[in-house]
């Protein structure tokens, strides 16, 4: 798994956390909002980010996603995060996919988190890709 600079002069501010990615487990790539020194600088990626999920599907799907968070990039939870139906109501709980869809999902400000990943679990005939922008 890898770990891609989401903010900075090197970065474009797109991390592609999974690219067609099935299976269970960690997302294939880890988005770092944050700078070299284990922080979350402010002005420079604890802003707001949008997290889009495309999934496709086959007979009889489910996937449970849990968008984490850690600071260490060692230790992590599940973040809240908000619909684009309901964009000021931050929720943490898992994601279920049972259909083909495109989820967008606003990644709150000022929120305790350097790096970001998904976690995928109970999955059966889905395919995701997931794309973190950061602004």
């Amino acid at each position: 798994m890898a770990t891609l600079t989401a903010v900075g002069a090197n970065s474009s501010g797109t991390v592609v956390l999974s690219n067609a990615q099935t299976g269970t487990g960690a997302s294939t790539n880890t988005a770092d909002r944050g700078g070299g020194n284990g922080q979350v600088n402010p002005g420079t990626g604890a802003g707001t980010a949008l997290l889009t999920i495309v999934s496709t599907v086959g007979a009889t799907p489910t996937l449970t996603v849990d968008v984490q968070g850690s600071m260490d990039n060692s230790d992590w939870f599940n973040v809240a995060y908000a619909t684009t139906a309901a964009p000021e109501t931050p929720v943490v709980t898992s994601l279920t996919i049972t259909t083909a869809t495109t989820n967008r999902l606003i990644m709150r400000a000022n929120q305790p988190w350097r790096f970001l990943r998904l976690s995928l679990s109970s999955n059966t005939n889905v395919t995701i890709t997931a794309t973190l922008y950061v602004f």
